[in-house]
């Protein structure tokens, strides 16, 4: 049964007087359920807990915080079906993919419990003191990653469970040391307080501070701002539109004393370049490589193909005709929301009324009007690299072929790109080597290279990055997905001559966790004595 609640730390509060409804495009009616719109009072109680946690939760060893991303995880298994229906009511998506979502974002806790048992994503260096150098004696000196401080997470639309409450940013805060305040998304309110639930208990159970995670209702535009702004958040995790990403990146510099870094994943149209000898011997299997890809889970991925580069040849009308047909065919699909539904409708018209542009496949009238059905573009290389306006993204089950006459036209088309989440190469061998410039000018332009794959389906691993230059992403040195995700929410802190009882354990001299460290610019597991002596050996 679903409270409609906030939750801030370890209670419940529901002290507002508004409420908001989510809404089912299954139903195409508002579901069951009022949840309470957090007033400023409550925001400003979880922001003050998130505070007074952090200065508990930065201290706990990483096998507790392990331990709790393993409860967290082990309490969302136990939500069982409760979780997965409420979800298909309120996002539209089918079973299968949400029990591999469920999956996946337990897997990514694991993930990173694994990560603080390993340790040495600390990046613990020790250069010990040298007091007989000349002409000057060098000092003791350690390094190691420090948490931030409370994290504020936005829940995305398109990903109820890896990219929300208990996703990704939150698991890599948390598994940094940092409290966590999860704005919840508005499409999924039912599904946000069963997994802040979960989370909620895990901290319960493994003594964790109250208020090392907080869940808060209300619309991004007053209570998103609110909490941007305030002075006690130390980071942001974002996942959403263009529009909404660049206000909290501006909100950030802008409107505080002092600026926070915002990791914000926004727009990404993520290219194709289809090569002349894959595209002669393999056209039709191209074609339905990407048509599966454009229109999985309607479109509604931040890695879509939405941009197919083609060099003319003899099989270019043959792999365009072959991919028009198959998304003719491809049936329509229910959206996650009606601003979705809406915004690739309009996305469609925009695209349709700029010059050049010539439809292959037109959006069908759909039974249910929260439904998308797949179109297809084309345009030709010049008109593409004269109108910015032609990359815009159009979120759902959408693509335009930018048809190139040269390798000199490709080069220069893939040069005007914005920034990209991900980059796709359909090529032979002899492909890869031929166009190896194409290349590299589409390496600069994206955050992951993907080789006659598509770049729907995002690997949760330890050397997978998920993140881009802008406008893909607003710190293209980042990853939203992967181990290295956890590196957003900390910062280097140096020790200098400090003594041993007031060091964090990872740069102890005897090395109490047991974690790979560089000591004096050599990678050991030993304590600092026995890699002093054995360096001075070898000398």
């Amino acid at each position: 049964m679903l409270h409609g609640s906030n939750l801030i730390g370890n209670k419940t509060s529901a002290a507002g007087s508004e409420t908001l409804r989510a809404f089912s495009t299954v139903t195409g009616d508002f579901l069951p359920g009022n949840f309470t719109i957090a007033t400023e009072a409550e925001a400003l109680e979880a922001l003050a807990k998130a505070r007074a946690a952090f200065a508990v939760y930065k201290k706990t060893t990483p096998e507790e915080r392990a331990h709790f991303l393993d409860t967290i995880a082990d309490e969302i298994a136990a939500l069982g079906t409760d979780l997965i229906e409420r979800t298909m009511q309120e996002t539209g998506l089918p079973q299968q993919r949400l029990l591999g979502e469920q999956g996946r974002t337990t897997g990514q806790l694991r993930m990173f419990a694994a990560l603080l048992r390993e340790g040495s994503w600390v990046e613990a260096v020790i250069d010990t003191a040298l007091p007989d150098r000349k002409p000057l004696p060098r000092a003791d000196i350690r390094k190691v990653a420090q948490p931030l401080g409370p994290v504020l997470v936005f829940a995305a639309s398109n990903f109820p469970f890896a990219f929300s409450t208990a996703g990704g940013d939150t698991a890599s805060a948390l598994a940094a040391g940092c409290p966590v305040i999860v704005k919840a998304h508005t499409s999924h309110l039912g599904t946000n307080e069963l997994m802040a639930g979960a989370i909620q208990r895990a901290a319960q159970k493994c003594g964790m501070p109250d208020g090392v995670f907080s869940s808060l209702i209300g619309e991004g535009s007053t209570l998103g701002q609110m909490l941007a702004k305030h002075p006690d958040v130390k980071a942001i995790g974002f996942t959403g539109s263009y529009r909404a990403g660049m206000a909290l990146y501006k909100a950030s510099a802008n409107d505080r004393k002092a600026p926070i870094p915002v990791y914000a994943e926004m727009s990404s149209i993520n290219p194709v370049l289809v090569l002349p000898e894959k595209s002669e011997q393999e056209w039709d299997t191209v074609a339905a490589q990407l048509s599966a890809s454009i229109t999985l889970g309607a479109g509604q991925f931040c890695t879509n193909p939405g941009l197919l580069f083609v060099l003319e040849n003899s099989t270019t009308d043959l792999l365009v005709q072959k991919l028009a047909d198959l998304l003719k065919a491809a049936p329509e699909a229910t959206m996650l929301n009606k601003t979705i539904c809406g915004s690739y409708n309009s996305g469609i018209e925009k695209l349709l009324a700029l010059q050049g542009v010539r439809a292959l496949v037109q959006r069908r009238d759909a039974a249910n009007e929260y439904a998308a059905t797949a179109t297809l573009f084309e345009v030709a290389a010049d008109t593409f690299i004269a109108n910015p306006d032609l990359q815009e993204e159009v979120f759902g089950p959408s693509s335009l072929i930018i048809r190139c006459s040269s390798v000199h036209q490709l080069n220069e088309a893939v040069s005007s790109m914005h920034g990209q989440l991900t980059g796709t190469v359909m090529g032979t061998d002899t492909d890869v080597a031929v166009f190896a410039e194409t290349i590299d000018l589409l390496t600069d332009r994206v955050g992951r290279l993907v080789f006659n794959g598509v770049p729907t389906g995002v690997e949760v691993g330890q050397a997978m990055v998920h993140g881009g230059p802008f406008p893909a992403t607003t710190d293209s040195r980042s990853t939203s997905v992967g181990a290295d995700a956890i590196k957003r929410f900390v910062r280097p802190v140096c020790y200098q001559d400090c003594p041993q009882e007031h060091l964090p354990d990872a740069l102890k001299d005897a090395n109490p966790l047991g974690i790979m460290r560089k000591i004096n610019s050599v990678l050991t597991r030993g304590p600092v004595d026995l890699a002093v002596a054995m360096q001075t050996a070898k000398a």
